[in-house]
């Protein structure tokens, strides 16, 4: 070997490690459900939002932003400084927002289009930017935008092939009531997406996972034209060698792709849902059939997952401390933000049909309950800040926002987190039965009041609407005042609680 080649992969191991080392390379986690794999005939979204940076505290924000109009020729402005034209009008959506952070936030809109992302490092290293390239802003202008999860995924790649990816790489999970697309973008100007069949399920962690391409497809596929070309120009893939193309072994930086908190991750998620056992040695699927029809509840189960009963699970049944700081990336991280999972149903009015259920902070620690993205605007306390202004000032929030305050009901649902770790093994297992106890309730209740809305749409739309937001207000109150209830149990008694 040549010395000038050993100084080359020298530079290259350098580099992966530079790159793993970034804040949000191991961040996110999550599941797609297709309409005939899911209990209810729905399409199921869940994810976990995990955001870290050193010495950086994160708030999150819901803001319901209405649809709005705007005139010929106004514009958008990129956060690199390019523009490009305003629709003359947009969707309405829910909006679940970290302020300050990159790409920390999710939406789901009044067409039931709902999108979340997980940091996917590519290999790309001389990504063709226009204007800076475009990448906070694809999920919003999805958003604002898309009629269907089809559509979104149409508006992400043209937008892809203006403006290129400005960062290394990331997947869009992308569904409405129909149908559900994993969207892999990569730095610069190459894109692919593949439809997750109806049957089945998929599982993201931090890597990119659409292997076989297959461009004549358009049912199923959608993606760059030169995709293989430009991985055989760039001496990622060698027909003649490699065999088949593989999107996700051509594309991905090779360290992020088979680093182990990410290949565990999506492997436990596949395990805790799939038909097939498998092996966290082999290889993992596209997507894959569920042993059982999923619900909205098997979701819940594997956000809050730390490896339990596995041998990954460093913390012996919780004797070692807490398991989301264990030394292992697991499902549920001292990192998480928010989770939801979006239940997107299509028999139903619109008004009741986009349903999320929503955790704050760490999911484990926390409950979730019910909200419609329908809503005329979320309970006082769950956001902070102007929502016409929150976008304009995304990457300034003031640093109150920062700051503890227990008027802010993240801030409460945070601090329980936070009291539940310090003492992991006796504080989860009363968080939890509190938590079970409201959100079995809530399941068992929630289907006769959706009988009721359907009755309420029927005859007034407008106060059907104040009374589905109020129904919304009430179970957020009520989680809130628990979560004050046991804060202030751990808080009294505290590591006396055994």
């Amino acid at each position: 070997m040549t010395r000038m080649k050993r100084v080359n992969i020298l530079i290259f191991f350098i580099l992966t490690l530079f790159l793993l080392s970034l804040p949000g390379q191991d961040n996110c986690f999550t599941i797609v459900v297709g309409k005939a794999a899911a209990a209810d005939g729905s399409v199921l979204l869940a994810h976990n939002e995990d955001d870290k940076e050193e010495g950086k505290i994160f708030f999150v924000n819901v803001h319901k932003i209405p649809r709005k109009s705007y005139k010929a020729g106004e514009t958008i402005l990129l956060k690199n400084k390019g523009s490009l034209p305003q629709v003359q009008q947009t969707v309405g959506f829910l909006w679940l927002q970290i302020p300050g952070a990159e790409f920390g936030d999710s939406y789901i809109n009044e067409n039931g289009v709902a999108i979340a992302s997980n940091q996917c490092s590519s290999r790309e290293d001389k990504p063709v930017l226009t204007n800076g390239g475009i990448g906070f802003m694809l999920r919003r202008i999805m958003a604002e935008r898309a009629t269907s999860a089809k559509n979104a995924v149409e508006i992400a790649g043209k937008s892809i092939d203006q403006w290129g990816y400005y960062s290394s790489g990331r997947t869009y999970a992308i569904a409405d009531a129909t149908e559900a697309w994993v969207f892999h973008a990569v730095n610069g100007k190459h894109w692919i997406a593949q439809r997750v069949p109806d049957d089945q399920a998929a599982v993201i962690a931090n890597r990119y996972t659409i292997e076989t391409v297959n461009l004549a497809d358009k049912k199923n596929y959608r993606g760059s034209p030169d995709i293989i070309d430009y991985a055989v120009k760039r001496g990622w893939y060698h027909p003649g060698k490699d065999g088949e193309f593989n999107f996700a072994k051509a594309y991905s930086l090779p360290g992020n792709y088979a680093a182990e908190l990410n290949v565990l991750r999506q492997w436990r998620g596949t395990a805790l849902l799939a038909k097939k056992r498998y092996k966290p040695d082999e290889p993992l699927p596209f997507s894959f059939s569920p042993r059982r029809n999923i619900r909205p509840t098997d979701l819940f189960n594997v956000l809050r997952d730390h490896y339990e009963g596995t041998e990954y699970d460093l913390t012996a049944g919780y004797k070692e401390g807490s398991p989301n700081s264990a030394g292992k990336r697991t499902i549920c991280t001292e990192s998480t933000q928010y989770a939801f999972v979006a239940q997107l149903r299509e028999e139903l009015p619109k008004e009741i049909a986009y349903l999320v259920w929503i955790a704050f902070r760490r999911p484990d620690s926390n409950a979730f309950s019910p909200w419609y993205v329908s809503i005329t605007s979320p309970p006082e306390g769950y956001n902070r800040g102007n929502s016409e202004t929150a976008l304009e000032n995304h990457f300034n929030p003031p640093p109150s926002f920062t700051k503890f305050n227990p008027n802010y009901a993240f801030w409460n649902f945070a601090k329980l987190s936070d009291l539940v770790d310090q003492n992991y093994r006796a504080r989860i297992k009363i968080a939890r039965k509190e938590w079970r106890n409201l959100e079995n309730y809530i399941m068992k209740t929630h289907k006769k009041m959706e009988e009721e809305f359907k009755y309420l749409v029927k005859k007034n739309k407008f106060v059907a609407l104040k009374i589905i937001t109020n129904y919304i207000e009430r179970w957020e109150y009520r989680k809130w005042f628990l979560a004050s209830e046991l804060i202030g149990e751990m808080e009294n008694q505290g590591d006396a609680l055994e």
